[in-house]
């Protein structure tokens, strides 16, 4: 009934469009009275006529139209939405701006000027949707950036999450344990890295980038710490290597990397950037085993060298036993020689317990008992 009404209408429309048109023509002659008449009813069936052709498909392609832009609005975030309105009133208010000075022209000036406010409308509505995304992306990262600040004001400095540590897992012992403090931050390449392994076609890559993306969300959940994804990374689109953006992004927020890569580690210290070496936490972590000390270890190899064992403790420290190498499988009583650290780690150098000293101890603690 609507579309009915409708459509008889906008067919009235079409022949008194027709008949007006037909007058506008008709004044550019001399015709007599009844010949205008005539003229004009021929205007007005026409235009009648044009209507009933034309508006059945007219309709049709409003509801069309009108369609499509409720599907498409449906679709848009409602952010998009309001940076396209937003769009659309400053491209009005600019074309508005250039209608003061060509209504000087006459029609053709306000036709210039309907053309304008068209294109201006047009482009500043696209243009908000468009780039409504980066535009809302700036004022949360400033925003983000501007908390994380303040909070790393109270709590330290930024740490950065690298890829290495999140893998190993350890941080998140580290940060459920309560020793870690403030917002650990995940640049946005490192999670595309840590995404990147997950999806790789190595099976033993593809188990590490799952087992970090597990970590990550174990430490969102249990930790005590905050963990934040940082994408504030648009100055750094043209560095390629993710360790690189890394020290970069470390320099520019005056934060610090955790990590457990020993390459990234001297590249950093070298750039002048504070490094947090998980390994070097568990190293510094391990009891403290001086000369003289005896400890009993099983001998699990053979070592490099003739007649040396290896042995190791639970924390996984190498012990190289000299003399152990026929106790492989056994249990033994060994004296610690000499203690080496190196970068990767601290290694024991031990040698057999003999039996003079053994039976010396025997005798010793027999005179303590008969004392």
């Amino acid at each position: 009934m609507v579309r009915r009404a409708i459509s008889f209408i906008l067919v009235l429309a079409f022949g008194t469009g027709a008949v007006l048109l037909g007058d506008n023509l008709l004044g550019f002659g001399r015709f007599a009275d009844a010949v205008a008449i005539g003229l004009l009813i021929v205007f007005g069936l026409l235009g009648l006529l044009a209507g009933v052709i034309a508006v059945p498909r007219l309709i049709d392609g409003v509801v069309w139209a009108v369609a499509k832009g409720e599907q498409y609005l449906q679709r848009m975030p409602l952010a998009d939405l309001l940076m396209g309105v937003f769009g659309l009133i400053v491209g009005l208010i600019i074309a508005n701006l250039f209608g003061n000075i060509l209504n000087a022209l006459g029609w053709v000036g306000k036709t210039i000027w309907v053309g304008i406010t068209v294109i201006l409308g047009y482009f500043g509505l696209i243009i908000g949707v468009k780039k409504g995304e980066e535009f809302w992306g700036m004022l949360t990262a400033r925003f983000s950036k501007e908390r994380i600040q303040k909070e790393n004001r109270n709590v330290g400095q930024v740490k950065l999450l690298d890829t290495s540590a999140i893998i190993d897992g350890r941080i998140a012992d580290l940060c459920v344990s309560g020793f870690m403090e403030g917002t650990l931050l995940v640049p946005v390449f490192v999670l595309d890295e840590l995404q990147h392994i997950a999806d790789s076609s190595d099976i033993l890559k593809r188990n590490r980038g799952r087992r970090g993306l597990d970590i990550l969300n174990r430490m969102r959940k249990e930790a005590h710490v905050r963990v934040q994804v940082y994408d504030d990374v648009q100055e750094l689109a043209d560095i390629q290597e993710v360790d690189a953006k890394l020290v970069q992004l470390a320099k520019r927020l005056r934060g610090k990397i955790i990590t457990t890569d020993f390459n990234l580690n001297k590249v950093a210290e070298l750039q002048g950037v504070t490094v947090l070496n998980v390994n070097e936490l568990a190293n510094a972590l391990k009891p403290i085993v001086l000369p003289g000390e005896e400890m009993v270890v099983q001998v699990v190899r053979d070592g490099k060298e003739a007649g040396q064992g290896v042995a190791y403790l639970d924390d996984g420290t190498m012990i190289v036993v000299d003399g152990g190498r026929k106790y492989i499988g056994q249990p033994v009583r060994a004296v610690v020689t000499s203690v080496l650290q190196t970068p990767a780690g601290r290694m024991i150098f031990a040698r057999l317990k003999s039996l003079r000293e053994e039976t010396g101890e025997a005798k010793l603690d027999e005179v303590n008992a008969v004392g």
